[in-house]
């Protein structure tokens, strides 16, 4: 048998992309209601499906009622524009839909698809699984490892989006992935409303870690050492590759207390819960999630949908076992 796949997808990151691109459409599902943003997501995980060949198939949905991010910080993803109803309206239906199908949807309370997707990871880490996490947002890349890659999409839809691994991020950002959620916090982001540490931004935090490990080091340096290695670290490699030498300066950046303090709570709203009961049943037939899906309700659920040639996708994606039943080639 080959490894197992679990393929766990940002559902409203997937659908606020969907809406932006599909709402010239104007598709309305079979009882009248919008169904652009849900088409255009749901088409793009059968092709994802089709290319990975899962054995479980996970949506992450935000608790849209309450956010225990907003709650320690009331600014979080302040500034944003006000949502367009038939895009919550979508939303609002996407856990419905996707639970009608036979798919496993969490909505874990008070936070986001985001802490879904860190759970994740980890479960496929601990269970032996491969994971794919499919979402159109940065924050999953501090997920990335031997086992967890981000198929990230961009234009282009599926085939033409990034599928990342540790290699390709570090290529993208000059950072090893485990250390991508420190340089996320130093550099800040603002489409949550988070500022990043003054001075420190996305060509020297991944300098800076790169020379010093992590943070971890670099403050136990300022602490214990006044930031002598740090600066003799960071001096000593801009000497090698010719560039000015700035140790004394990243010093004095990081060496106040706001900017610690603005790193390790950007570090505490970054950081996803990874410890979320998935409700995965790996061993137990039919459970949600599970590939293949019954038929005659993939025929009606997605068909509701009133694309024909979606339903048609899904009946040949979703109702096949996945690869790593099958025998080997």
């Amino acid at each position: 048998m080959n490894d197992r796949l679990l393929l766990a997808v940002d559902a409203p990151s997937l659908l606020h992309r969907n809406h932006h691109a599909r709402a010239e459409s104007g598709l309305l599902d079979r009882g009248g209601r919008p169904a652009w943003a849900l088409h255009g997501m749901l088409r793009q995980i059968l092709e994802a499906i089709d290319q990975f060949a899962p054995d479980a198939v996970l949506f992450g949905i935000d608790d849209r009622k309450e956010s225990v991010r907003e709650a320690a910080y009331p600014m979080y993803k302040a500034g944003r524009a006000e949502k367009d109803p038939a895009l919550v309206d979508q939303l609002e239906r996407a856990a419905d839909l996707l639970d009608a199908l036979g798919m496993l949807t969490v909505t874990p309370a008070g936070l986001e698809a985001d802490d879904v997707n860190a759970s994740a990871a980890t479960w496929a880490e601990e269970h032996g699984w491969n994971c794919v996490l499919v979402t159109s947002d940065r924050d999953a890349f501090a997920h990335i490892s031997d086992r967890t890659k981000v198929l990230r999409l961009i234009n282009g839809g599926i085939g033409g989006s990034p599928l990342l691994s540790p290699a390709a991020l570090r290529a993208m950002y000059g950072v090893a992935a485990e250390n991508y959620l420190e340089f996320a916090a130093l550099r800040g982001d603002p489409s949550d409303n988070l500022p990043g540490v003054p001075g420190i931004g996305e060509k020297i935090a991944p300098f800076l870690l790169s020379e010093m490990g992590s943070m971890r080091a670099v403050w136990a340096d300022i602490d214990h050492c006044g930031g002598e290695t740090l600066v003799a670290t960071i001096d000593s490699y801009c000497e090698e590759v010719g560039r000015p030498r700035i140790g004394a300066s990243v010093l004095k950046r990081l060496a106040t207390p706001e900017a610690r303090e603005r790193f390790e709570f950007n570090l505490s709203i970054m950081s996803g819960r990874t410890d979320l009961d998935l409700g995965l049943k790996p061993d137990v037939p039919g459970s949600p999630g599970l590939l293949p899906l019954d038929p005659e309700r993939v025929l009606r659920v997605v068909g509701y949908l009133g694309v024909p040639s979606t339903t048609d996708l899904a009946i040949r994606v979703l109702t096949e076992p996945p690869a790593s039943a099958q025998p080997p080639r």
